[in-house]
């Protein structure tokens, strides 16, 4: 008997700068081996723990593999299978029913985000979907948009060089990022860096494994990012360690940003930032002086009340000392908006979007579920590649609302998750290992194809077949659904232009050819800075210090420090009821809250913890033998506790996320989160939250509590 053996080219596609290439080796039908791609100067052969067993998750026993309709009530996640024609028709007929009704099609609501970071699978057919039938618009806030939008102002893009120009760096700063968890094949070309003499350090509120591996860990409290760097700047003035030739034919608003920086003594930051004045004497004058010099911020240090404002300070720092000139130097942020693919209004139809609707942040779920005043309200909620029961801020209400007898709401998922549980209808999703699908990066240059490499395991369907079967339902015109997935990919791969690349480095990258290899990378020249002789894609042409956009806004045009809403130095009345900042980092173990129904995954994740000081914990009574409860007006969670020097006394860190179903509590740290937004960008605030902390008791455990 014949084996048939075959090599099939895979993308990872969840929701990391890597985006590794994946080579799937099949036999007779069935997947049976995956590994990184050699060849991929990124991947490089090696993947993480997660997805180096991707193949057991898709073939593992919990996988949703029929269409369900809910039997019990919300919450109980009782279901009974359906068909296929039965799951469409009954959503259709729901649909049309709210369009036509008093409440119209804006009571409809999509809500996903990146499950999958692919562009067919993500935001295709799906997109051109809502858009036709006029539901509310989505806004895609909860990870990065902050940022994103800091960079904007000061770049008129995001932060972004080659990744592997580090190799040259020789002073290197991770800011807010854990880079050898999140970001690991970055990581590798940091100590690459490091063996040829590189210096790295790490500036985080808690003793991250990245800070644990690197020459100097700052402990920076939390949200406060932004005076660090006006710090930074004010003694890079001060001792005149700036690149003036750089700033007078780069840069806007020089001699402003050296007034506002002036009055960021180090002194004072200190008292801000709870880092000694000295060690940001030395982090100045060893980044001025150091060169290369690089800065690898991320997006944890943006989700707090000024976290917008943090990053665009943050980005000025390459422009003062000319970094951005030097091969290896400047800042990344991401490389997302370096792709000149097919622009997003013409690919996702915006053009269908009737006019005058509305858009509701996804960040403010709870908000919106729960608000009276809401017109219309919400009434249909079709959630997909994400998990808002458990991602979402003020967890809680997000809850409670998805709890509403009168909403209805269908969920396209892999897994049981914490939201399927609530659903009235549940559609079972392929893996990437068995649909089609093209990937760019924000931790690359690389575009890369996905092909199936399998069958789909029992029913399941790929979301853009899903979407297809309910507009041809729904009736709605083939020009909307009728293109398959390889027409989609050869669509989305036709060059526009982007923020500072042309069409042209495109040039080559056919579905053809990516087939043929894998991955093609940008027609972009090795080590590729795209400021090195300024060209900022801002209204001025140059790196803005001062930003008349800002101003435009009404905010403070010049960089400026702006704190949490919920923190202990501008909010002492809230901080005496909880004094605890509380940041909620995911796990390495899982990737937000994917992975995190996997056994192997949970035992390498261990069991939910809270870090705390052993000033906080010997204060409190708190003992590692005992859980912990963590709480503020907006709910609780509990945890482990670990006591540790790891995190400053006033900051506990809560890895996560766990499924609510999980844990002790039936809660994560989102329980306590707020749904407040940041100060551009409307992101969401993860880490701006006030938290109390005290010992769970032995009363407690045995009245059956936990």
């Amino acid at each position: 008997m014949t084996h048939q053996l075959k090599v099939i080219h895979a993308t990872c596609p969840h929701d990391c700068p890597d985006t590794c290439s994946m080579q799937v080796t099949v036999k007779d039908g069935k997947a049976i081996g995956l590994k990184g791609n050699p060849s991929h100067p990124i991947t490089n052969g090696f993947l993480c723990g997660k997805v180096s067993k991707y193949i057991d998750r898709t073939y593992h026993k919990t996988r949703l593999l029929h269409p369900l309709v809910r039997v019990g009530r919300k919450g109980e996640g009782r279901f009974e299978k359906t068909t296929w024609k039965e799951a469409i028709k009954t959503i259709s007929s729901k649909l049309s029913d709210l369009m036509r009704s008093k409440h119209g099609p804006q009571s409809i609501l999509p809500y996903s985000y990146a499950g999958t970071m692919g562009r067919l699978q993500g935001s295709s057919i799906d997109r051109r979907f809502f858009h036709r039938i006029g539901a509310s618009l989505l806004e895609r806030t909860i990870c990065a948009t902050a940022g994103v939008a800091g960079s904007q102002m000061t770049l008129g893009t995001r932060a972004a060089i080659d990744p592997e120009a580090v190799l040259h760096s020789k002073y290197i700063i991770n800011w807010g990022s854990n880079t050898s968890v999140t970001n690991s094949h970055l990581w590798t070309l940091m100590h690459r860096a490091r063996k040829t003499g590189a210096k790295i350090i790490t500036i985080d509120p808690f003793r991250s494994k990245t800070a644990e591996k690197s020459d100097l860990w700052i402990p920076i409290r939390p949200g406060t990012d932004s005076a660090l760097a006006l710090g930074i700047m004010h003694v890079i003035f001060r001792d005149n360690l700036q690149d003036q030739d750089f700033i007078d034919k780069f840069c806007l608003g020089g001699d402003e940003l050296k007034s506002r920086a002036m009055e960021f003594t180090p002194e004072k930051v200190a008292s801000i930032t709870t880092i000694e004045s000295r060690l940001i004497e030395k982090i100045a004058h060893e980044y001025a002086t150091t060169t290369p010099a690089f800065i690898r911020l991320n997006y944890g240090l943006q989700r707090h009340g000024g976290g917008g404002m943090a990053v665009r300070v943050i980005t000025c720092l390459p422009g003062i000392i000319g970094a951005w000139k030097e091969k290896g130097g400047g800042a990344f942020l991401s490389t997302s908006g370096m792709y000149p693919l097919k622009n997003a209004s013409s690919f996702e139809r915006h053009d269908l979007i009737p006019k005058g609707t509305r858009s509701i942040n996804m960040s403010q779920l709870a908000d919106a579920l729960n608000a009276d005043d809401l017109a219309p309200p919400i009434k249909a909620l079709i959630v997909y590649n994400s998990n808002p029961a458990a991602v979402c801020p003020d967890q809680s209400r997000v809850i409670r609302g998805l709890k509403r007898d009168d909403l209805f709401t269908v969920v396209l998922e892999q897994f049981p998750t914490d939201t399927v549980d609530y659903a009235d209808i549940v559609l079972p999703a392929t893996t990437q290992l068995e649909h089609w699908d093209v990937h760019t990066s924000y931790g690359h240059l690389h575009v890369q194809i996905n092909e199936p490499a399998i069958e789909p395991l029992g029913e399941s369907l790929p979301n853009t077949e899903i979407f297809r079967m309910l507009a041809r339902e729904m009736n709605l015109e083939p020009e909307i659904y009728e293109a398959t997935d390889i027409e989609l990919i050869k669509e989305v791969l036709e060059p526009s232009t982007c923020g500072f690349n042309s069409a042209s480095v495109m040039s080559g990258i056919t579905f053809e050819n990516l087939r043929k290899a894998g991955f093609l990378r940008l027609d972009l020249p090795k080590d590729f800075a795209p400021f090195a002789s300024g060209k900022f894609p801002t209204p001025s042409g140059k790196c803005e210090f001062f930003s008349s956009s800002m101003k435009n806004l009404g905010m403070d045009p010049l960089p400026s420090y702006v704190p949490c809403h919920e923190d202990p130095q501008s909010k002492p009345e809230l901080a005496a009821f909880y004094p605890i900042q509380l940041l909620s980092p995911p796990d390495p173990a899982f990737l937000n809250s994917s992975f995190a129904n996997l056994e192997w995954q949970k035992q390498d994740a261990g069991r939910p913890t809270l870090l705390i000081s052993p000033k906080d914990a010997s204060s409190r009574g708190i003992t590692e033998e005992s859980m912990v409860r963590i709480f503020n007006n907006r709910g609780e969670f509990l945890a482990h506790p670990i006591i540790t020097d790891g995190v400053k006394p006033g900051v506990a860190v809560a890895q996560g996320l766990w499924w609510n179903k999980d844990v002790s509590g039936n809660a994560n740290a989102n329980a306590t989160t707020s749904s407040a937004l940041t100060d551009i960008g409307g992101g969401a605030t993860f880490f701006d939250n006030l938290v109390q902390v005290e010992p769970v008791l032995n009363s407690e455990i045995q009245r059956g509590l936990l």
